[in-house]
């Protein structure tokens, strides 16, 4: 196929060797199948900013920090060098969360590095060689549904260990090879301590997988997994190997109206994603 212009000069440089397909193309980026070498590779081509759809980019981005003193003072300013600069951050982001994922034993495709907005990352494939599906493209028992929820809950806790809340996860951002669920799609990733917004995205994400698993093992539905771990979290007590048990005992007390404007808001966003993402999948 021709060789998208963001590609080229990694071809130019011999890093890539050949690209073979396109992969799909979402909301922030286009995904390509490229050769490298003896190895097939994904090469993820982000989009300008004025040309994706992601919403509310402000509010993942908060918290996050730029050592570089210029480069912050351009990007408040949204000076041309500061908006270029804020991209770099953007995709950045993405290859950081991998790296730091994959440490804390989050199963997360293997990064190679982002080169002028292109990021090179291992091809998760199936048990046959071809790309592995989404999760949103396959059908499974009950018990398949309870242990791989399980696992994903897992993965979450271990991200928010780390520090980190996905914040876009779903059923279009999980693939499913043979060894069981891998998360993509990273560049919105937030920082849990410093993002105001951490603890609804996170509990947005853990809603949206709960329910997605829920359609095959209908009593998931009734846990409260992102309650009980962000309260785990916000007393000290998270770790990587904790126990869950999908409960947790609300207190009564007075409405917080801001935290349910707050839950509304979110709701409405989500449904909007769910959408949008429907829209794409079907295009």
């Amino acid at each position: 196929m021709k060789i998208p212009k963001q590609i080229q000069p990694l071809v130019d440089d011999g890093i890539v060797d050949e690209v073979i397909r396109s992969l799909m193309s979402g909301k922030e980026a286009t995904v390509y199948v490229v050769r490298c070498g003896d190895e097939l590779r994904c090469a993820k081509v982000y989009k300008e900013a004025n040309k994706r759809s992601f919403k509310q980019a402000a509010q993942y981005q908060e918290g996050r920090k730029v050592r570089n003193s210029r480069r912050a003072r351009a990007m408040e300013k949204g000076s041309k060098f500061g908006r270029k600069q804020q991209e770099e951050v953007w995709h950045n982001a993405e290859v950081d969360a991998l790296y730091r994922l994959a440490n804390a034993g989050v199963r997360v495709p293997q990064p190679h590095g982002c080169i002028d907005g292109v990021l090179l990352m291992e091809l998760i494939t199936d048990d046959e060689g071809q790309v592995a599906p989404r999760l949103n493209d396959i059908t499974m028992s009950a018990e398949q549904a309870r242990e791989d929820h399980a696992v994903m809950m897992l993965y979450v806790v271990r991200m928010l260990c780390v520090g980190i809340v996905h914040g876009d996860l779903s059923e279009f951002n999980v693939l499913v090879d043979e060894y069981g669920p891998v998360i993509i799609d990273l560049p919105q990733a937030v920082d849990a301590s410093a993002n105001n917004h951490a603890e609804w995205m996170l509990a947005r994400d853990v809603d949206a997988i709960t329910s997605y698993y829920a359609q095959y093992a209908p009593e998931l539905a009734k846990s409260r997994y992102a309650k009980e771990i962000w309260a785990l979290y916000e007393d000290g007590e998270l770790h990587p190997d904790v126990e869950l048990t999908g409960e947790f005992e609300v207190h009564e007390e007075a409405a917080d109206v801001d935290a349910v404007l707050q839950e509304i808001k979110a709701a409405l966003i989500e449904e909007q994603a769910r959408q949008e993402r429907l829209r794409e999948a079907d295009s």
